[in-house]
């Protein structure tokens, strides 16, 4: 595929997707298919990533959201785990300058606990380094888990509710958004997940409510700015009603 001439000739769409939010899948599969081990897609899963996030950038993408790490991940093979660990803290070390000289916010969502305390630093680090930048806020979403996002947000509403600050019944859905770790940024517009699988695996799940979903069969490694720019052309084809009746048509 000649990606530089469909990306000169792409048109960008009237409304590119504010927040893009992508479950990057098929590491594994792709290096399976070349017979080699699981570390190395990985590692060409990290070359995705930097490819991804010039061209959001590029493209207008105001935030990307990336789930790199989820909370069940811990189950795979150590070895896995630890080479994983590895490849992030290498990624922020080696890529950290060029993303704030680029202007990259960097943001992590995700639990804490049980994270190194080395890779906790460099991640501290680069959040507070990159703090007032403003060309794209990239989101990493690390020991991540909705499900245990929505019950710690719900734990907090439930903390004030025993002290006295909070009413239950002033306990609203925004109340609750206000409470996930992502209360300071907007909901996705566009999820894309790679690889084929259709499922969003406990990722985002309060904030897609009414996100559009775009499943490519392209594994992550093999993945460019030419599946992105399908995944904004499809999604600038979607009607979003947000529950209510948009077009004269619908029903």
């Amino acid at each position: 595929m000649n990606t530089h001439s469909q990306t000169a000739s792409w048109k960008a769409p009237a409304k590119v997707p504010r927040h893009i939010a992508i479950i990057m899948d098929g590491n594994g599969r792709w290096a399976a298919q070349r017979k080699l081990p699981r570390s190395m897609g990985h590692r060409s899963g990290v070359e995705a990533v930097r490819r991804t996030v010039r061209a959001a950038t590029e493209l207008g993408v105001q935030h990307l959201t990336l789930f790199s790490f989820s909370s069940e991940n811990w189950t795979r093979p150590a070895e896995e785990v630890n080479d994983l660990m590895g490849l992030i803290k290498r990624f922020i070390r080696g890529d950290l300058a060029e993303l704030h000289q680029n202007g990259v916010r960097i943001s992590v969502i995700g639990a804490r606990a049980g994270i190194d305390p080395d890779l906790l630093a460099l991640i501290d680090e680069a959040v507070d380094l990159t703090s007032d930048n403003t060309s794209l806020n990239l989101i990493i979403a690390f020991n991540y888990g909705a499900r245990a996002e929505i019950t710690e947000a719900a734990r907090r509403l439930a903390e004030r509710v025993k002290r006295g600050e909070l009413e239950p019944d002033a306990i609203t859905p925004e109340l609750l958004g206000q409470a996930l770790d992502t209360s300071a940024i907007p909901d996705p517009e566009l999820l894309i997940r790679t690889s084929g699988e259709v499922r969003l695996s406990n990722f985002l799940l309060w904030q897609c409510a009414y996100t559009e979903f775009v499943f490519l069969p392209v594994l992550w490694p093999d993945f460019g700015r030419e599946h992105l720019e399908t995944a904004i052309d499809e999604f600038a084809q979607r009607e979003r009603r947000f529950g209510g009746v948009v077009s004269q048509t619908a029903e």
